[in-house]
């Protein structure tokens, strides 16, 4: 079991550095969102500012956004089995002997 916690934590680590940059692009362009919306004429800018928050700006926003969550659940699992939190198949075994 102490061999797939190391393959949980390598894989949550990789997977966090490459969910870096499009969760932070995220997050920057939902907090300009409103702010650029209040503003009048910047309707050039708060389209592009849209586009990147939704992905549209890279090609298919359901790809994007796709590999974004599943990427933030699969970090959120490995996240948590390595918190303890998540029962240890093992762990079931033997408490039903």
């Amino acid at each position: 079991m102490r061999r797939l916690s190391v393959l949980f934590r390598n894989y949550h680590r990789q997977l966090s550095i490459l969910t870096l940059f499009p969760l932070v692009l995220t997050i920057l362009t939902g907090i300009l969102l409103p702010i650029l919306e209040s503003r009048n004429g910047m309707e050039k800018i708060t389209n592009f500012v849209l586009k990147l928050h939704a992905g549209r700006f890279f090609g298919s926003d359901i790809v994007y956004c796709g590999i974004l969550g599943l990427s933030l659940l699969a970090l959120t699992l490995t996240g948590l089995s390595m918190t303890g939190l998540l029962p240890n198949v093992n762990q079931r075994k033997t408490a039903n002997k």
